[in-house]
C-alpha cells in the first residue's frame, strides 16, 4: 500500500507532535476510506547519516533563526541544517514534492522563513504552514494538500 513519506526535523518537539497527530489523523481517515493514504515519518537529526531516498517525500521544516527583529535582520538558519544537508545529499531534493513550514507568528517576517528558503534552494513548492504545534484545522488542511499532491505525483 502506498503511503505519503515525510522527512522532518524537530528540535523542541513541536514538529514531531504535529506530525504524530497528522499521522494518527491519516490512519483514521484511511480506516474510513481506504483510498485515503497513511503517512510514513522519518525524523532527521544531527546523527542521521545521509542516504539516497528511494521514494518521493515532503519535508517539514521548523524555523529557528539567530536573533533579529523579525523585519530586517536575523535570517541565519540555526539547528535545522541537518535536514537541509540530508535533502541536498544524494540529490534527494529531486524527490521532494513540497515543503511545509512552521514557526511562531510573533517573529513577523521570520515566520516560516527556513521553509521558504528551502523551497527556493531546492526549487520545490512551499505548500503550507502552521504555527507552533498546529491546530486540528491545520491537520485537516495540510493532510488534504499532501494527499492531493502525492496522488497527482503518482499519476505523472
Amino acid at each position: 500500500m502506498d503511503k505519503i513519506n515525510i522527512l522532518y526535523i524537530s528540535i523542541e518537539g513541536n514538529t514531531r507532535s504535529f506530525l504524530k497527530r497528522l499521522q494518527a489523523f491519516a490512519k483514521q481517515q484511511h480506516s474510513i476510506n481506504s483510498r485515503d493514504l497513511e503517512i510514513n515519518l522519518k525524523e532527521i537529526t544531527d546523527q542521521t547519516l545521509p542516504e539516497a531516498e528511494e521514494k518521493n517525500f515532503f519535508a517539514f521544516v521548523p524555523t529557528y533563526l539567530d536573533g533579529g527583529n523579525g523585519f530586517d535582520s536575523g535570517f541565519t538558519e540555526l539547528m535545522t541544517n541537518a535536514l537541509g544537508e540530508y535533502i541536498d545529499s544524494h540529490d534527494n531534493y529531486k524527490k521532494c514534492l513540497g515543503i511545509v513550514g512552521s514557526g511562531n507568528k510573533n517573529f513577523n517576517e521570520q515566520y516560516c522563513l527556513t521553509a521558504r528558503m528551502y523551497s527556493k534552494k531546492f526549487n520545490t513548492p512551499f505548500l503550507a504552514d502552521y504555527e507552533l504545534r498546529g491546530t486540528d484545522e491545520d491537520i485537516d488542511t495540510i493532510y488534504s494538500i499532501l494527499q492531493k499532491r502525492w496522488k497527482d505525483s503518482q499519476n505523472n
